[in-house]
């Protein structure tokens, strides 16, 4: 484990800009200040003219291992991740055999603590026959992430749409209930209305299929489950205007017991861009329409929505590259470039770069009560990154690290270039390449 000594950097760190340092000693950060001289030996990175921002949190990817590998694997797409900054990750349990069991669960934890470059937690799976199973969790509520629920768009056993057990499940689990909100009889209509007019479905068809309502539904039964039981529930990537009424504002984010995320990728797409990427963009929820897409950069910037993530979801190019709306998997490969595409509307006016900071670092730890991270803080867990603001990055075959070998953002050209990345104090990625000596540690949890 090195020592490290960042020099001149510009922190960005809980609302406020301030040019300073900062030490890395023995896993944290050791002291932030200004001209911090020490005695011992170090590794001084001069950083004049970079920002210095707390690793990216996200909590949504699906690192497909086990059983899916060929698609991606825990180590591939954590390598990937600390490349575009994200120094922890929560990951879902949508695998094959789907996690299910606390043997499973505890299976992955095994995996990541051998393979991860970043920092690592997984969802315990719910299924329709696992309620006892998933009750175990109640007693690990300060070692893993939460619980989650597929209310829609999933296959076999991971559906879960039984009022009867969903309410069993939101009045037992002392945990966070994480879900992915379509509303499953809706989306089987709208596609029968469809086959009514066409014989053909593209993929501009999937917005029209996995529409407003579809979410808005199964959104408004999860919140209404949660209030019932005072239950902790987190909704996942929302893309809808419906959907923003029945998020609030008004407590601070600490003090939620609903919130919501919104996805890098159902900002900056919107349905215009299925002529130009067709299935590249397919994923669920559908990417919607302009008025959506304004309605939810809206409710970022005014805290309706919480957190930003990446939705990680990558399908080999065979699996995407069809002909067949039915046969075209959903799901892309995000998590090595959310934080520069953030970065890119930051450039662009939309966002400023500490409510990046806010919704990719801390708002995670907070939403999460994750232990001693996302945060630039005296003590905390050194997961940081340094980025140079004034370097552009093009995204290219080349330099994507993904295990499918593609993007969305291919060609693409970011305006920031990830420079370094600390996980746990250590190196683990610069811009000459990558330090795997060290792998990252299991999230812990500061639950009541």
């Amino acid at each position: 484990m090195g020592t490290y000594l960042i020099k001149n950097a510009e922190i960005i760190n809980e609302g406020i800009r301030v040019v300073g340092d900062v030490l890395i000693k023995d896993e944290r950060i050791e002291k932030v200040g200004s001209n911090i001289q020490v005695n011992f030996k170090v590794e001084e990175i001069d950083a004049t003219g970079k920002i210095l921002i707390p690793g990216v949190i996200d909590d949504q990817v699906h690192f497909r291992e086990p059983g899916l590998t060929h698609k991606a694997n825990i180590y591939t797409e954590s390598k990937a991740a600390v490349a575009g900054g994200v120094t922890s990750f929560m990951e879902m349990p949508n695998t094959n055999p789907p996690v299910f069991t606390q043997q499973l669960l505890e299976d992955k934890y095994q995996i990541a603590s051998q393979t991860s470059l970043a920092n690592y937690s997984f969802f315990m799976g719910t299924g329709n026959e696992n309620y006892d199973e998933l009750m175990k969790t109640n007693e690990k509520k300060n070692d893993v992430c939460g619980i989650k629920i597929f209310m829609g768009s999933s296959t076999g056993n991971l559906l879960v749409d039984n009022p009867v057990l969903l309410e069993k499940i939101f009045a037992g689990s002392e945990v966070l209930i994480a879900t992915h909100c379509e509303e499953e009889a809706l989306i089987k209509a709208n596609i029968e209305k469809l086959k009514n007019s066409k014989t053909k479905f593209t993929a501009s068809d999937h917005a029209i299929i996995r529409d407003e309502d579809v979410c808005f539904e199964s959104s408004l039964k999860a919140i209404q489950f949660a209030k019932k039981f005072n239950t902790r529930l987190h909704i996942l990537h929302i893309t809808t205007a419906k959907e923003i009424q029945l998020f609030g504002n008004m407590l601070p984010l600490k003090d939620k017991r609903i919130t919501s995320e919104v996805c890098v990728h159902h900002l900056h797409f919107n349905s215009n861009d299925y002529e130009r990427l067709g299935y590249q963009i397919k994923c669920n929820p559908a990417i919607k329409d302009e008025h959506c897409q304004q309605a939810i950069w809206q409710a970022l910037l005014d805290d309706k929505i919480d957190i930003i993530a990446s939705d990680h979801a990558p399908h080999t190019w065979e699996e995407k590259n069809v002909d067949d709306y039915f046969a075209a998997h959903a799901g892309l490969p995000l998590v090595q470039h959310t934080l520069q595409i953030m970065l890119h509307h930051v450039k662009q006016g939309k966002i400023s770069i500490e409510k990046v900071v806010e919704k990719m670092s801390h708002a995670v730890a907070e939403c999460f009560q994750i232990k001693e991270r996302g945060y630039i803080r005296e003590g905390y867990f050194a997961d940081i990154v340094l980025v140079d603001l004034n370097k552009s990055y093009r995204i290219s075959k080349e330099n994507i690290l993904y295990k499918c070998g593609w993007s969305p953002f291919e060609n693409f050209t970011v305006p920031a270039t990830i420079e370094n990345t600390f996980v746990n104090g250590h190196m683990v990625y610069g811009i000459h390449g990558f330090n795997e000596s060290i792998k990252g540690e299991r999230l812990k949890f500061e639950r009541n």
